[in-house]
């Protein structure tokens, strides 16, 4: 799928940057056009992306502070200048757009829920947030920013892809490392969901397409999980290792853990051509039918030489995350205490304790 990446703040030029180089190192050509957005300048310089500076005239490049309603301002005041970027790098291949931001911060959490609506008013093609969730230990206003932003996203976007900062980093890893792990774990599922289709290496039986992506990111929150093993030579041995990785991919590898279901999903299997069985596909199709409850489950296989399989899983309209469910109580708490204090660890994105941005 063709897209153009925007992000906003720190985190999401870091992400947008990583997905850029791991499309480009492995000559898929999905993404079409790349744009780093913020309002401090230092987090700007380190990136080879283009980039526009925001809020010049209200924070003068030293960033917002954690405040996302400023965010928001600058962000609104400075939004001719970022669409006319945008615009310099859209083309008619795009296919989509993603809005790609850290949900904890000021200048992301509060700048990319307005420049997704200014998106949608100017461009005809689907336009997804791609949010990046704070950890429990971040503190009391990261999750009251992610609260409000979330809720202002969900409405805004088309559909919003939720990466959860827990699940991926490990015991131990200092925030840095964490934090650039990742994003490099976030680049390889959405670089290869956005290249599914493009069928670099050869066609194969079922390929996936770009409408199967649009039709399953059809509103609400999103969740992507992936596992991969090493494959047999030949289809026939390797039945058991595209339904067992398209197991771990929901069970132990969404960037939402503990999702339980959803009312759509999509199975893309990536390999060799020759490799990848379609009685394998199909029993992982049906265990996914039956895990989640739905019969809108997609699937189809992406050609690439590698020695191994993965199973690539997206789950569109998330109905039940415990993981989801356990943020938004914190964000909830974190609103009701003004974000100044920690707070500890059902219902849906619309409540009148988390105010929106918009």
């Amino acid at each position: 799928m063709k897209s153009i990446l925007i992000g906003v703040g720190q985190a999401g030029g870091k992400v947008v940057n990583a997905l850029s180089e791991f499309d480009a190192r492995n000559g898929f050509g999905s993404v079409v056009g790349s744009l780093a957005v913020n309002s401090a300048r230092s987090d700007l310089r380190s990136l080879p992306l283009e980039t526009v500076l925001i809020g010049g005239a209200e924070v003068n490049g030293h960033g917002v502070g954690g405040d996302n309603e400023l965010g928001t301002k600058v962000m609104r005041d400075d939004a001719e200048a970022v669409l006319s970027a945008i615009d310099d790098r859209t083309t008619a291949r795009a296919e989509a757009m993603f809005v790609v931001a850290g949900l904890g911060g000021g200048t992301g959490s509060g700048g990319a829920p307005y420049l997704v609506k200014e998106l949608q008013r100017v461009y005809d093609i689907p336009v997804y947030g791609l949010g990046v969730l704070p950890g429990r230990d971040e503190g009391a206003l990261y999750q009251l920013n992610a609260g409000r932003s979330l809720k202002t996203l969900t409405r805004e976007a088309d559909a919003t892809l939720l990466v959860d900062n827990d699940a991926w980093r490990s015991a131990g890893e200092s925030l840095d490392s964490g934090y650039e792990a990742i994003n490099e774990r976030i680049a390889r599922r959405v670089g290869l969901l956005l290249a599914a289709g493009e069928a670099v290496d050869g066609v194969g039986e079922s390929v996936v397409d770009s409408s199967e992506v649009i039709n399953t990111l059809r509103g609400g929150v999103a969740t992507l999980g992936y596992a991969s093993a090493e494959a047999a030579p030949d289809a026939g041995g390797n039945v058991n290792v595209v339904t067992s990785t398209a197991r771990r991919a929901v069970r132990s590898g969404l960037c939402l853990p503990d999702t339980t279901s959803a009312e759509r999903g999509l199975l893309v299997v990536a390999g060799r051509h020759k490799a990848v069985p379609r009685k394998g596909v199909e029993k992982a199709r049906s265990w996914l039918e039956t895990e989640l409850d739905t019969m809108e489950i997609r699937g189809g296989d992406f050609p690439l030489e590698n020695d191994w399989l993965a199973s690539l899983v997206l789950l569109g309209g998330v109905v039940n995350s415990d993981r989801l469910n356990g943020f938004l109580e914190r964000a909830r708490q974190a609103a009701e205490m003004g974000g100044h204090a920690d707070a500890p660890d059902d219902e849906t994105l619309v409540d009148d304790r988390i105010d929106g941005l918009l």
